[in-house]
């Protein structure tokens, strides 16, 4: 009868632990989701490195303000990689232009 209750006026008595009901974890998912897209998306460099870079920071500022979460984490590590890959791309597709003598200006020329 007195389930949740500590004292015997019914009352519940406050613990001291913030409120948190299970919400406000959307940094971190947004650090997770774009984290993901950087590796998915590296041959598009444009999109791999502005994914890579904002899921670093968000997942850093999440981890700052609470508690390490697993989510910002993976989001970090994911981000990343994912400016790795699109780094290594950009360098693979750079010495094999210059392998085959192409430039940007005769592209565009």
């Amino acid at each position: 009868m007195n389930e949740g209750f500590t004292d015997g006026n019914m009352t519940p008595q406050y613990d001291g632990s913030p409120y948190n009901s299970g919400g406000g974890k959307g940094m971190a998912i947004a650090s997770m989701v774009l984290g993901i897209v950087s590796i998915v998306l590296s041959c598009s460099w444009y999109i791999g490195l502005i994914s890579g870079i904002l899921a670093i920071i968000l997942g850093i500022v999440y981890n700052k303000k609470n508690m390490r979460s697993g989510m910002a984490t993976a989001g970090i590590v994911c981000g990343i990689l994912g400016i790795i890959f699109t780094i290594v791309i950009i360098l693979v597709a750079a010495s094999l232009a210059t392998a085959l003598g192409l430039s940007a200006l005769d592209i565009y020329s």
